[in-house]
């Protein structure tokens, strides 16, 4: 059995917890008890959540776990330094050892990032590059694996955390089935960006957000004004205008982002060549992806995916 210890101090994150279920359903699909759980902390007992209520734990154990992963706060994570005694003595006997969200500040105190690839939530990525040069911040990222140490970004990335995890001691099949368990739409993948495209637009009605919507589902579609206002029941006039004011983009930047997110999560996740994905995702051909490419991230889709296969 794969011992499983999540570390909590007072005011920890409560979503961090939610990784427990990813373990917990991983158990029922192979139908045996693969995980075992623990939650621990410096000294036992209750420890105060985020939310204000308190979690029962054990006291840090000394004998050495498969997994060990310390919780996040809702800003930089203080290590008292008991904790960052214990996780300096107890990384050498830990298979894996790592961080959800701001926990990634513990580890780091602890020395145990030093010259590795790592990330955190996007809103203190800065902030702990400064306190920390030694580590390689890699801030627009779900999570990051170096080595044995593995590091999560914010809140809800602890889920996909727990199942890389899943999916590396249970086989990608397991994997799938536990985030169909969990209702997620899709299980992301590490090298994901932490911001999506449709979180950022955020139109205001419901016909905005059909047509976006339906963009998303068939980006392999010419998608034109025409098609969108007709999915918005607008006349193509009156979708232009009101797309503009609800989002602050064209229809035409908005499908093209869409496009561009779209294309880097298959050129991160998947082996297909690049004239594959522009088809795939209605960029048409390579050299006008590229030049969406250059716009978005300053760079074009080879250097990704040449760096993503690093």
């Amino acid at each position: 059995m794969l011992q499983i210890g999540l570390v909590l101090y007072p005011d920890f994150q409560v979503l961090g917890l939610a990784m427990c279920s990813t373990f917990e359903l991983a158990n029922a699909v192979v139908g045996k008890s693969v995980y075992e759980i623990s939650l621990l902390s410096e000294h036992g007992g209750l420890v105060q959540t985020s939310a204000g209520f308190g979690i029962d734990t054990k006291p840090l154990v000394s004998h050495p776990l498969d997994t060990l992963i310390v919780t996040g706060y809702n800003s930089a994570a203080q290590a008292s330094p008991a904790l960052v005694e214990y996780l300096r003595d107890a990384e050498p006997a830990t298979r894996r050892i790592g961080s959800i969200c701001t926990g990634a500040y513990i580890l780091a105190a602890a020395g145990l990032l030093d010259g590795r690839r790592a990330t955190t939530h996007w809103e203190s990525a800065q902030d702990f590059q400064r306190l920390f040069p030694r580590v390689k911040v890699e801030e627009d990222r779900i999570f990051v694996n170096d080595g044995k140490v593995w590091t999560s970004a914010g809140m809800s990335a602890c889920v996909d955390l727990a199942l890389a995890f899943v999916e590396q001691d249970l086989g990608n099949d397991v994997a799938r089935r536990v985030a169909k368990q969990l209702v997620l739409y899709h299980r992301r993948a590490g090298g994901q960006s932490q911001f999506s495209v449709m979180l950022e637009i955020q139109p205001k009605t419901d016909r905005i957000q059909a047509a976006l919507i339906y963009a998303k589902d068939n980006l392999k579609s010419d998608l034109s004004v025409e098609d969108l206002a007709r999915v918005a029941n607008l006349s193509p006039r009156q979708f232009r205008r009101v797309f503009q004011t609800e989002t602050g983009k064209s229809p035409a930047k908005a499908i093209e982002n869409l496009r561009v997110e779209s294309a880097r999560l298959l050129i991160e996740g998947s082996h297909q060549t690049v004239d594959s994905i522009a088809r795939e995702t209605g960029f048409g051909d390579r050299e006008r992806m590229r030049r969406a490419f250059v716009r978005a991230f300053g760079q074009p889709p080879q250097v990704i995916q040449r760096a993503s296969r690093a």
